[in-house]
């Protein structure tokens, strides 16, 4: 399976996700987790599992190979999210030690995963490192961003730093703001999302200014996210080709913003699968290789 790309934005090329009935597991195990993981409202398999063939099925139209993680005993709802575990370099992919201590089993499963389908490991995050895969965006092909805030800690950017070096020029730390605290679920990406090289959709009010000023003097055009619909996941937008992205369906104000400025938007709905655990299609995959961009 190819892995590269360093870009959020080129067409995708293939993918890992977990489905639902895979990171649910069993009704008990539902009852126990949802609440401890913040969920806002149980998730239902009987809703989830529509949503998620509807996401699937337009992720099937770009060509993509996908790759489904296999259910794993050790991991629990989280798991359906599967950006968080890891991220990507042209050497591979780098497995990432979780802020999140439910999460902490799910980078060593999603690892013996990506092994068992031949996906090459440049390296992982280890000691009291602690990187998410929502922290990190590719900016461009030489470019890495890094959220600094409660699931991503100095140590784990300085890790990531020494695993990137062959291939990346700068890495840029975002101070990420406190917003709800340390239990909420926050990463760089829940207020940024490429869309493509010189096109990236933002949540002005929690953009630090120092990156604004970054990514505005790269020449890249943003878009802005209205609040009511930043409650609604709009910001949280999946490119599987340049300009053309993969969005939750309820934020009409953002879906016009995003095809005024000439993007193709795909929608499915994701009550079950999005919005009660806070993620949204960029966190339900992790591509695995892009074409440059």
């Amino acid at each position: 399976m190819r892995v590269g790309g360093q870009s959020e934005v080129g067409r995708l090329i293939s993918v890992a996700v977990k489905r639902p009935g895979d990171a649910f597991g069993s009704e008990v195990e539902v009852d126990r987790q949802w609440r401890d993981l913040g969920y806002t409202a149980r998730p239902e398999l009987a809703a989830a599992t529509p949503e998620y063939h509807r996401f699937l099925a337009l992720l099937g139209t770009t060509g993509a190979e996908v790759l489904c993680l296999p259910p794993d005993e050790s991991v629990g709802l989280d798991s359906l999210y599967a950006r968080d575990a890891s991220i990507v370099c042209d050497a591979g992919v780098i497995i990432c030690n979780m802020g999140k201590p439910q999460r902490r089993t799910e980078p060593a499963a999603q690892e013996a995963a990506l092994r068992a389908a031949g996906v090459p490991i440049r390296g992982r995050i280890t000691g009291d490192g602690r990187l998410e895969g929502g922290d990190v965006c590719w900016i461009d092909q030489r470019t890495l961003a890094v959220g600094r805030g409660y699931r991503t800690n100095d140590a784990g950017i300085r890790q990531l730093r020494d695993l990137v070096a062959p291939s990346v020029d700068e890495v840029i730390v975002v101070a990420l703001p406190h917003w709800h605290g340390p239990e909420d679920v926050f990463h760089l990406m829940s207020i940024l999302s490429p869309i493509d090289h010189d096109l990236f959709l933002v949540y002005a009010p929690l953009l630090p200014v120092p990156f604004r000023e970054a990514l505005l003097a790269r020449g890249i055009e943003l878009v802005e996210v209205p609040t009511p619909e930043f409650e609604t996941l709009g910001c949280n937008v999946l490119a599987i080709a340049g300009r053309e992205v993969l969005m939750l369906a309820g934020n009409p104000v953002t879906r016009a913003r995003l095809e005024r400025a000439g993007v193709t938007v795909h929608e499915f709905a994701g009550r079950d699968i999005c919005l009660k655990g806070g993620g949204g299609p960029t966190c339900l995959t992790r591509p695995l290789a892009r074409q440059a961009k």
